[in-house]
């Protein structure tokens, strides 16, 4: 399971962290899911995130796959949730098109992108880590753009609620 957090500071966006939980094959479908709450609960407790985006899961040939990645998404929106943090979900082809503008692009297109918005030249070792990465960024300029649905009734209210986003 691959992760990032982004932190924004007005029109600066850069990179707090981005790694992924490597889960130990031994353990049982139970202690995985347990890891994984536990984790996310600890980014959550240690980064005080405003807000929670995960990648929405795409449909597979292999049914099994599909249900243990929903149990593992569960568990983390869970974790988010129980701490009151909004989540958002985003397609795989959302995130690509969000950071390279191409809703098709591979793996290394994405990274790269990364590597130039946020301005970090480290490779990872997992691909997961920086999937993970361009969804919190796909997050943020998708959060830039729309009003958030069911926070604010309109744009008069949300201005109120976030004074930090006028720009003058």
């Amino acid at each position: 399971m691959g992760y990032g957090i982004i932190e924004i500071n007005g029109s600066h966006t850069r990179m707090i962290e981005m790694d992924i939980l490597k889960l130990n094959t031994k353990l049982d479908a139970y202690e995985k899911l347990q890891k994984i709450h536990q984790k996310v609960h600890q980014l959550i407790v240690l980064h005080k995130p405003d807000h929670f985006a995960i990648e929405a899961p795409f449909f597979g040939k292999n049914v099994q796959s599909m249900l243990k990645l929903g149990r593992a998404q569960g568990v983390a929106i869970a974790a988010a949730m129980q701490q009151s943090i909004p989540v958002f979900e985003y397609s795989p082809k959302k995130v690509k098109q969000s950071i390279t503008g191409n809703g098709n692009a591979d793996k290394i297109q994405v990274m790269k992108m990364l590597q130039h918005l946020l301005k970090f030249d480290e490779m990872p070792a997992y691909m997961d880590a920086t999937d993970a990465l361009a969804v919190a960024v796909c997050h943020h300029f998708q959060s830039r753009t729309i009003l958030p649905a069911g926070k604010q009734k309109d744009w008069k209210s949300f201005i109120t609620l976030h004074p930090e986003r006028i720009k003058l």
